[in-house]
């Protein structure tokens, strides 16, 4: 998916809504351990309930690493879904990748010859070659880490270097030399608020994952405010907030429910334009 097609989704959708599928087998509605493989059918109800209000899917790999050979076997038949029956989707393998070359280039292949997925997240921390096989796909993305929404992010990534450089905005600057807005996005926390203001001063024109909205507690509005660009920008990713809303036999029609209600207040940040901010 291109980020032109991107942005045309988001129109169409009016949202720039990414849900994440963190299955939690421990979380999950109870009747459904009945069946041969819960938790790809949870990820299937909670994908066809939410599918309009969404642009985007994330699957956490460490969900399903988990349980094993058969976490990995339902996250597969979640991509596969989903490839098959809502192809407009956007869907991010959040793996938090990188390692030297050859290893990366494993890591390459699992995500985007043997799984279809359109992106990864991946660290930068090991440098350039690191992340360049995840860059020989001209038709996917790399989504790299620059500031997260964890607490521990004030640990290094707002360390700032003699120079008065923090080592984040190092990370934007850098990577920038490897490939352009066309094939790398960032990962960058909602709880960072207004510091988006400042990342947007250094890549203006790249797509931005933003976790940590609802329950980590991030503005909504302040992320629109300070980190939308004229062709939106953003991805805002929710979890626990949608898909664990209700544990009851309804829990796919009270997600559908929360994600309407984040697509409806998308829909108003929408009408901005970076004048009227």
């Amino acid at each position: 998916m291109t980020k032109q097609q991107l942005f045309d989704n988001i129109l169409h959708k009016q949202s720039f809504l990414c849900v994440g599928l963190d299955t939690d087998i421990q979380k999950i509605p109870l009747h459904l351990l009945e069946l041969d493989d819960p938790v790809f059918s949870f990820n299937k109800a909670i994908v066809d309930a939410t599918r309009k209000y969404c642009v985007a899917y994330k699957l956490n790999w460490a969900f399903y690493e988990s349980l094993g050979a058969k976490g990995l076997i339902s996250l597969e038949k979640t991509v596969d879904y989903i490839r098959r029956n809502h192809p407009d989707q956007f869907i991010i393998a959040d793996a938090k990748r990188g390692d030297i070359g050859n290893t990366s280039e494993m890591y390459a292949r699992a995500v985007f010859d043997y799984v279809d997925y359109d992106a990864v997240t991946v660290s930068p921390y090991m440098g350039e070659d690191s992340v360049k096989p995840f860059l020989i796909y001209p038709s996917k993305w790399v989504i790299l880490l620059a500031l997260t929404s964890n607490n521990g992010s004030h640990d290094f990534q707002l360390t700032a270097s003699t120079t008065g450089e923090r080592l984040f905005e190092k990370v934007l600057r850098k990577s920038q030399e490897w490939a352009s807005d066309d094939q790398i996005m960032y990962v960058v926390g909602a709880t960072q608020g207004k510091i988006l203001k400042e990342i947007r001063k250094i890549v203006p024109n790249h797509f931005l994952l933003v976790p940590g909205v609802g329950a980590q507690g991030g503005s909504l509005k302040e992320v629109a405010k300070y980190g939308m660009n004229k062709q939106c920008g953003l991805l805002v990713n929710s979890s626990r907030q949608i898909i664990y809303s209700d544990c009851s036999e309804a829990f796919a029609e009270a997600a559908a429910k929360e994600a309407k209600k984040v697509q409806e207040e998308m829909t108003e940040y929408l009408k901005w334009t970076p004048k009227e901010k």
